[in-house]
């Protein structure tokens, strides 16, 4: 775009007011800040809805209605004094918000607004955080003339910008994840995945390590190096780690799946759809997020990342059906299928995180297409050993809209990837179905002995079918579920901190 047009859209500015459901149909009730702005106006937009009404989750823009604001939305926020909905495990008031603000945005972005400014609703946090979703978008590739004007967003009419900043520090991380997941492979290649780190966390305080392939060799990660093999791009391993507390505090340890490009090697995945899995490295994507979020907010917690970067291609040197490779714990592992990659670098990775004597391990991936087919987008799969950290876990999800569902983890599943004869694991395990719960029981053979959680992100993790999330534009990165990780560490390092919700 010239100089000149991107001037005149940054003078253009819109502003997101809400609207509850009326006692009668049609009918709708405009929030305190709507009220008061609606008032200033003479009661013009309260005329514009009267009658005609405003779905929750949908936007009404109005052009040209007041001299400060080019145009105006008013987004539905459905019916007043909803709270927690215990069937949908969900803070409904939250979630509404942030549908609303989205919604909102996306709707004044559409008319190529450069400043959006967006109420408090009765949740800064939320609002802001649905507003920066929304604002994102990914057009790095475009040409430059043709490219959209990157809205800012901003709070109006309150004062709850503490609660605003918290929100846009979280809606951001999420953002940094979408970014990632998003980039092609060719050019997000496990190098290039690593100086981003750099960029995005250094400054942040976080300290980044990166190891080559000779310290892999050294440290014995045959899985990892193995599932390197096919592709000519050279692995790398990461060591991030912030230190908000005392040196004597165990950490919190994520580990995420970092397959910066998977074809699913020489198991080759179906060409259509294999572009999707530039995304394989959502967990690692996630971890970057997490971590930059947690040391903005300067949480009193130590949090160490591990994060493997490599392809999985069908190169002449590629693992092949059949192969067997060593852990870095001693167990052996038969490769029944290459596609199956994740949990066979991730087997690496755990181990070593065992030698960091954590308090807690967390491990990210998009390990199955089982669960896309068990959960779709609707939430991430969980599976852990411990129930404090799932009621924990669970809580964090219900507050952020990005919800999370347990799974077992029985020894029926373990015996399907351990009953073997000459091999210690099988990376697909016997009989038919279960296919989420084999991968999980796979990484448990190679847990730290402390509590640990995997969370499957398949469904969640990759492209937004922009059903039920309106913040997150169709067929884009979604970056989930980086906004409930980083709410699950603020409750444990902050567990006293949170406010009740207001709504």
């Amino acid at each position: 775009r010239c100089l000149a047009d991107a001037c005149a859209a940054f003078n253009k500015k819109g502003v997101v007011l809400g609207a509850y459901d009326g006692e009668n149909p049609g009918e709708v009730e405009l929030t305190p800040i709507g009220t008061k702005f609606d008032q200033e106006m003479g009661g013009n937009l309260r005329e514009l809805i009267k009658g005609s009404g405003i779905k929750k989750g949908v936007a009404r823009v109005f052009c040209n209605v007041c001299k400060d604001f080019q145009a105006v939305a008013v987004a539905g926020l459905g019916p007043q004094g909803v709270g927690f909905n215990l069937m949908e495990n969900l803070d409904m008031c939250k979630e509404n918000i942030r549908v609303a603000a989205g919604s909102g945005v996306v709707s004044l972005d559409d008319q190529g607004l450069g400043v959006i400014f967006v109420e408090a609703f009765c949740d800064a946090e939320a609002a802001a955080e649905g507003a920066l979703l929304g604002a994102w978008k990914y057009q790095e590739f475009k040409n430059k003339e043709k490219q959209a004007i990157l809205a800012k967003v901003d709070l109006f009419g309150s004062d709850d910008r503490q609660e605003w900043d918290r929100g846009i520090v979280k809606g951001d991380a999420q953002n940094v994840a979408r970014k990632l997941e998003e980039t092609p492979g060719n050019i997000m290649t496990p190098s290039v995945f690593t100086q981003v780190i750099l960029d995005q966390l250094c400054p942040c305080g976080v300290q980044v390590e990166a190891r080559d392939r000779d310290w892999l060799e050294a440290k014995k990660m045959h899985g990892f190096l193995t599932v390197a093999k096919g592709s000519c791009e050279q692995p790398l391993f990461l060591h991030l780690s912030y230190c908000g507390a005392t040196p004597d505090d165990k950490p919190i340890i994520l580990v995420g799946k970092g397959i910066t490009f998977d074809t699913g090697g020489l198991c080759l995945k179906p060409c259509a759809n294999m572009s999707e899995y530039r995304a394989d490295m959502a967990g690692a994507a996630v971890i970057v997020g997490v971590m930059k979020a947690v040391a903005t907010m300067a949480l009193p917690c130590n949090v160490t990342g591990l994060i493997p970067l490599c392809e999985n291609m069908p190169g002449g040197m590629a693992m092949k059906p059949g192969d067997i490779v060593t852990a870095v714990n001693g167990k052996s592992i038969r490769i029944e299928n290459t596609d199956n990659e994740g949990r066979i670098l991730l087997a690496d990775i755990l181990s070593f995180g065992a030698t960091l004597d954590p308090c807690l391990t967390i491990n990210i991936a998009t390990l199955t297409n089982g669960m896309r087919k068990a959960l779709g987008g609707g939430s991430s799969g969980v599976f852990t050993t411990s129930d404090v950290v799932w009621r924990q876990l669970n809580k964090a999800g219900a507050y952020t809209g990005d919800r999370v569902w347990r799974f077992p983890l029985w020894k029926y599943f373990t015996r399907k990837i351990t009953d073997y004869v000459g091999v210690d694991v099988s990376n697909v395990g016997k009989g038919l179905g279960g296919a989420s719960c084999l991968g999980a029981a796979f990484l448990m053979e190679f847990a730290p002995c402390a509590d640990f959680v995997h969370l499957d992100i398949t469904g969640t993790g990759m492209k937004s079918t922009g059903i039920g999330f309106p913040y997150l534009r169709k067929d884009l990165m979604t970056g989930r579920p980086t906004r409930t990780l980083v709410e699950f560490i603020y409750q444990i390092a902050c567990p006293h901190d949170k406010p009740e919700s207001v709504c």
